[in-house]
């Protein structure tokens, strides 16, 4: 192929003189070669020049070579299959050919254009490749092997389950001996790539790697005092994988991969450092922790401090030395992608009204956003975090020492280092420290004006960690000062003060919830004050503050005075957003939280809401559509190399499961004032058709909302109940445990307010919630949930549901017993009573001997004077 093809020289110097234009700085000559060499796209053997360009012009500048490579690489990812064989077949040679070429740029160049087109499926159809590269690896020529090192390396890390698999003929059982000849290479940059293969196949405890478990290991050891960096880190990483997945073999050297680990831990080289550290952080997930690391504790501890400390760049990266900043417009760049989480319906012990449950994963050890890469400060946080909850109070014989001289430093950069070692031992060690508390806690909120803004932000962190013990004390002398405080750094004149302190308030209002009544003006007086002041990404986080007060003072914030402060900046917000704007998703977060707590008190302001929300999924419905039919029915117009994103895009439905979730807030809120809204609108329509939606967290939210419209406004949702039933039922799949926890839920609520004439849709859910009941290992929630929807089916329709008792009544009566003070759970078994007992209780239904006594027990309390009205009345 290679004879066969000759590039037109006129054309070979019109794309040199692309290439060379692209790599200008002025955009608008960039943006005018990429519409050049997007019309090029049009030509087939356009790609032979890219790659003549890469490999054969020698005599060109690299970067121009290396750029005519990465733009072919690109032409594989997005259109390989329509290559012709020639074009593909030319390309394929030609990386084989140049694998060894003198310059690593190049050699990089070609390894990873082989990789991606291996990604494509070519593995199979290039069944040459993985010879031809191994066999590379003997050539006595140091660019060809490393460059065929590098280009399986690659492969490894992007194809690494394919080339374990029968589809290849298993090449892993020759590649994985092969590479392990190389650890003792005289090239450390071959020893690296060795390595490095190799790794990739720990993890997955692959076969061929398994077979060879100890030549590997053995090999590991002989390079842990390597002269180069890259070696080390590879090594480092080796171990931490190898701690997960076969600790056995560690185990007998561990004494001295400990010790290696420490040094390593110490190295010279920032990377393996990191690298290192991760060790710790594996290891206290393994049952043998606390035995094999208990000696070196005294070392380790010192070691794991002292990488707390920010480095040089990270206080360049953070513009450290900036104090005041506020007036700065963010950088847009900088601010996180926000994803909504939907909403998961529980059911509270108390009562039968529902709440949302939320996952406890915002506890992040330190606020460092802007250094967005993993780095030794935080690695060494979270490693002492886990060996806390290890070690618990046992480690504080070797942290108080170290602590007490850290707090209370000269150098803010020490002192700082100090408080957050403080913050990181708070859950493993809460216990041992709560005697250090009562002087600790005072000190913390005086920093909390310390000069350095670094130091005031990490302060916020470390007294969030111990709200807890804060509101559990008397509030004039812990609770207040720091609610104060804290106040007073929302309206700090450092941005990253102010975000740490907007989450550290948020989590001292979830622990303080109604403590904080007493103190309402104040703080709406401040978080209000703060939409004035805040540049675009604090706004987002201020957001959640205010959404986590409303959570947590509940109706208390139903008062005029407060109202008036709160909603008139929210809604001059709501009206600034567009419908497309992503950061409608916190403000809905957030006045779905506000519309909950407020309850009637929000009215004056629901139905703008209200339509906006029906107008935002009634948006997103409409838009999903669109692009399923164009997808179905492409314009024959449009070529390959001319796809417009307009007609593939997809809607983005995180819009319709927000709004979603805020009408259920609104119905939650608003209970049955929400009637007219409801009538007035095609939302039954839309929620039916969410309902059906592909996607998970849409289908969540949807059956959210019918359950709690279901409660707020029945009349509207009876008509449809008929189309709703089976859609909950086929929902009934504890794979997708949210889905499945909000539909049974749903199903529950519909069952109370239909009665008898539940009966017909007995059939289409029972079987499915009898499964999830007796499932192992069904969540805490999703449990409940069901036990007390079967409940409710069998109060409405005893007749129905009592023939499947004995599938069902022995887990059952075990959450009977465990949440005998579940009001709802407890009224619906005694419901259906008398059909239960009319079965042989501890026969035919298989009870336990000594479960029958303790239901028997919780049953017969319902007698006495002192139950409710409503047991008596069912009784």
């Amino acid at each position: 192929m290679e004879c066969q093809w000759k590039p037109d020289e006129q054309g070979l110097q019109q794309i040199l003189q692309l290439l060379k234009e692209s790599q200008s700085p002025d955009t608008s000559t960039q943006r005018s070669v990429q519409q050049k060499l997007e019309q090029l796209n049009q030509y087939p053997d356009f790609n032979n020049y890219l790659i003549f360009v890469l490999t054969k012009l020698k005599t060109e500048d690299e970067p121009t070579r290396s750029l005519s490579g990465l733009i072919l690489k690109n032409n594989v990812k997005a259109h390989y299959q329509n290559f012709p064989n020639g074009v593909s077949d030319f390309i394929k040679n030609e990386c084989l050919q140049n694998i060894g070429d003198s310059s690593p740029l190049i050699r990089a160049t070609v390894g990873i254009l082989i990789t991606t087109i291996a990604s494509k499926g070519e593995l199979q159809n290039w069944p040459e490749l993985l010879p031809k590269l191994c066999l590379l690896l003997d050539s006595e020529d140091y660019n060809t092997c490393e460059g065929a090192f590098g280009a399986l390396q690659k492969i490894c890390e992007d194809s690494a389950e394919i080339l374990d698999s029968d589809m290849l003929d298993r090449p892993l059982n020759v590649m994985i001996p092969k590479f392990l000849q190389f650890f003792k290479h005289n090239s450390p940059k071959i020893r690296s790539h060795a390595i490095a293969c190799v790794n990739q196949f720990i993890i997955s405890r692959t076969q061929a790697l398994m077979l060879h478990i100890d030549p590997f290991i053995e090999n590991l050891f002989a390079l842990a005092g390597d002269e180069e960096p890259e070696v080390r880190k590879n090594v480092c990483r080796a171990l931490v994988m190898l701690l997960e997945v076969r600790l056995d073999r560690l185990l007998p050297h561990m004494h001295n991969i400990i010790e290696y680990m420490l040094q390593r831990t110490q190295d010279q080289d920032e990377n393996v450092t990191l690298e290192a550290c991760e060790f710790w952080l594996t290891l206290a997930e393994q049952p043998v922790c606390k035995e094999v690391l208990c000696g070196h504790l005294p070392k380790l501890i010192p070691v794991l401090v002292n990488g707390m400390k920010y480095s040089e760049i990270d206080i360049i990266l953070l513009k450290g030395d900036v104090e005041e900043d506020e007036a700065i417009p963010d950088n847009e760049q900088d601010i996180r992608p926000r994803f909504h989480r939907s909403r998961t319906v529980a059911q509270q012990h108390e009562g039968g009204d529902s709440i949302e449950e939320e996952d406890d994963d915002e506890d992040d050890l330190d606020d460092d956003e802007t250094i967005s890469d993993w780095n030794l400060r935080k690695c060494s946080a979270a490693a002492l975090d886990v060996l806390a909850n290890v070690f618990r109070d046992d480690l504080l014989l070797h942290i108080l020492p170290l602590l007490k001289e850290l707090l209370f430093h000269p150098e803010w950069l020490i002192k700082e280092s100090g408080i957050l070692v403080l913050g990181a031992i708070a859950e493993g060690c809460m216990q041992g420290m709560i005697p250090y508390l009562p002087e600790l806690i005072p000190h913390l909120v005086q920093c909390l004006s310390d000069k350095k803004a670094l130091v005031r932000s990490i302060t916020c962190w470390t007294l969030s960690r111990y709200a807890h013990w804060v509101v559990s004390q008397p509030s004039d002398i812990y609770l207040k000062p720091l609610m104060t405080e804290l106040l007073k750094r929302i309206l700090d004149s450092n941005k990253r003060v102010q975000e740490a302190a907007c989450s550290a308030f948020a989590t001292l209002e979830e622990e303080a919830c109604t403590e904080l009544v007493p103190y309402l003006a104040f703080i709406l007086d401040t978080l209000v004050f703060a939409f004035s002041k805040y540049q675009h990404k604090n706004l987002l986080i201020l957001y959640d503050a205010i959404g986590t007060l409303a959570d947590s003072v509940g109706h208390h914030l139903n008062k005029p005075e407060y109202i008036q402060m709160l909603m008139p900046p929210l809604i001059q917000k709501w009206n600034q957003l567009k419908d497309e704007d992503k950061d409608l998703f916190p403000l809905l977060e957030c006045l779905s939280s506000v519309a909950t707590a407020l309850q009637s008190g929000f009215l004056p302001y629901c139905e703008p809401v209200y339509q906006r929300c029906v107008n935002l999924v009634q948006k997103t419905l409409a838009q999903a559509v669109v692009r399923s039919h164009t997808n179905t029915h492409k314009p024959p117009h449009l070529s390959l190399h001319q796809s417009q994103p307009e007609f593939h895009e997809a809607p983005d439905k995180d819009f319709m499961i927000v709004a979603l979730d805020l009408l259920s807030g609104l119905a939650e809120g608003l209970g049955g004032n929400i009637e007219q809204l409801v009538a007035r609108s095609n939302i039954l329509t839309l929620m039916y058709q969410c309902m059906q939606d592909k996607m998970p967290e849409v289908r969540q939210s949807s059956f959210a909302l019918l359950g709690d419209l279901t409660k707020a406004c029945f009349q509207h949702v009876k008509p449809c109940i008929a189309n709703f039933m089976p859609i909950l039922g086929s929902n009934l799949n504890p794979e997708l445990i949210s889905v499945c926890n909000n539909a049974t839920w749903a199903i529950g609520e519909i069952s109370i307010q239909m009665g008898s004439e539940m009966q017909p849709y007995v059939p289409v859910v029972l079987q499915q919630l009898v499964e999830i009941i007796n499932r192992p290992n069904t969540p805490k929630t999703l449990l409940e949930n069901t036990a007390i929807t079967i409940g409710r089916l069998g109060y409405v329709c005893p007749q129905e549901v009592a023939p499947m008792l004995q599938q069902f009544i022995r887990p059952w009566c075990v959450l009977f017993n465990l949440l005998f003070h579940s009001f709802p759970l407890s009224v619906y078994l005694l419901a259906f009573l008398p059909t239960l007992l009319s079965l042989s209780f501890s026969h035919s239904l298989n009870l336990s001997p000594n479960l029958v006594p303790v239901f028997l027990k919780r049953l017969l309390l319902f007698f006495t004077p002192c139950a409710s009205i409503e047991t008596a009345r069912i009784l």
